[in-house]
């Protein structure tokens, strides 16, 4: 599909959860606006995810405000492809100006004019203002610890979809959030024998108490935290919404017959190294769940909550084997692993923005989306306003925020714009004389030139 609009008061870049969010919001309020994206309407949901996944939070939950999903339960947990067309059926609900299979190659700031212009694979446009919304996950990252391996196969979580994808052999999964023990487990029930490398995390209980961890965290008041706690930056998040949804728990797992090790630190002619922190990453990630539970029970007693008690959701299972005598060596070839998934996340990739955003380490610099360079705003990004700001229902309230921001700067243009369209018609109708010069002269003070 060509770009036939040359010129837009707002351009904004993907059509994930964030680009149909900030759509809504823009045209609710009337500001002119293009929605390009590079695939499909939410292409990462459909391509970019392995063929089981489904949302890990509950379809009640993982929406936005002003649609359900339709004939789903709303306890349950919505496929990838599901949610994928519920973004397509929100974007239809308002008639979305989305243009799809167009890239943005590079946008920069005009000299000596406002706004931006725009480089795609279909033309050139200009935009007064551009907002990112391309999401966290748009580069692999595989640590540079990775084996250099012809005998071994090595791909990101990014690229898996399914175990008959693999080689025939075991499988080292490197990475304990939400990807990698959802991963790990569906290789072991396939047949698989399977290592799994974990770090620092936190494990939320699946429900608790007959409400789902995501209730929890919202009367808690945790999705709205507006910084995180020191020190957690690394600490990935172990939930599933898998098999109708379950609690992760690393001692289960091992007892089902993964064997975990720690976080893995090198490889060295086909031996795998790790760091002999297994028991310890568990242990935090025990008391992770445990204040969880604690919060929850204090919330309910100081409101009253009649909510069933669950005295069992506090047992810990015995520590299995390789916890107790864990490996800090592999062999690879001599256990019998063909295969490594990096479950190690993504980086964000802007060198097609050429604007000065940005710090010195490359990440954006902005005050809740509002970047730095002016009509520059970024949009899905973790922690962007809060806790919530990278998860469906978070991007939609950033959204409401960012267009209320180019709403007011549209506001302020406008009143430019009159007196010079003021002083254009006294200049016609003073055709010589002291009035209108001193009428020009008045409006010059004030900052209008």
């Amino acid at each position: 599909m060509t770009v036939e609009t040359t010129s837009i008061d707002t351009l904004v870049v993907g059509a994930g959860q964030a680009g149909v969010a900030m759509s809504e919001h823009l045209s609710k309020i009337g500001v002119p606006h293009l929605v390009l994206e590079r695939a499909r309407i939410a292409e990462a949901w459909r391509t970019g995810r392995w063929d089981s996944l489904v949302a890990n939070g509950p379809a009640w939950h993982d929406r936005f405000p002003n649609l359900d999903f339709a004939d789903f339960d709303p306890n349950g947990f919505a496929s990838k492809e599901q949610v994928a067309e519920y973004f397509v059926q929100y974007a239809q609900k308002f008639d979305a100006p989305i243009r799809t299979g167009v890239e943005v190659t590079k946008v920069v700031r005009n000299v000596g004019r406002p706004g931006f212009t725009v480089d795609t694979s279909e033309g050139t446009i200009e935009a007064n203002r551009v907002v990112v919304a391309t999401g966290p996950f748009q580069r692999p990252v595989i640590p540079p610890v990775a084996p250099k391996s012809a005998t071994l196969t090595q791909i990101h979580s990014a690229d898996y979809r399914n175990p008959q994808q693999l080689p025939e052999g075991g499988v080292l999964v490197v990475g304990a959030g939400s990807s990698g023990v959802q991963i790990a487990d569906e290789l072991q029930r396939s047949g698989r024998r399977v290592y799994l490398s974990v770090g620092a995390h936190d494990r939320p209980p699946r429900g608790y108490r007959g409400r789902d961890f995501c209730w929890w965290l919202g009367v808690l008041g945790e999705w709205d935290a507006e910084v995180m706690k020191p020190g957690r930056e690394h600490v990935t998040i172990a939930v599933s919404g898998a098999r109708g949804g379950h609690t992760v728990d690393f001692r289960r797992l091992a007892h089902q017959g993964i064997t975990l090790v720690g976080l893995t630190k090198s490889f060295d002619e086909g031996v795998a190294k790790f760091e002999a922190d297994l028991a310890d990453n568990i242990r935090r990630g025990d008391e992770n769940y445990l204040s969880l539970l604690d919060a929850a029970d204090a919330y309910a007693a100081r409101n009253g909550l009649e909510l069933p008690e669950e005295p069992e959701a506090r047992f810990i299972p015995a520590d299995p084997d390789c916890m107790t005598h864990p490996l800090l060596e592999l062999d690879l070839a001599q256990a019998g692993v063909t295969s490594i998934i990096w479950a190690t996340g993504y980086a964000v990739d802007f060198n097609w923005l050429k604007v000065d955003a940005f710090d010195d380490t490359g990440k954006p610099k902005h005050q809740r989306g509002v970047a730095k360079e002016p009509g520059i705003y970024f949009l899905g990004l973790p922690w962007l306003s809060r806790r919530g700001s990278a998860f469906i229902w978070g991007v939609w309230h950033d959204a409401k925020h960012i267009a209320d921001h180019i709403a007011t700067q549209r506001k302020y243009l406008a009143y430019y714009d009159a007196p010079r369209r003021h002083i254009e018609e006294t200049r016609v109708e003073c055709v010589e004389g002291t009035p209108a010069e001193s009428r020009v002269h008045s409006v010059s003070e004030m900052g209008v030139n």
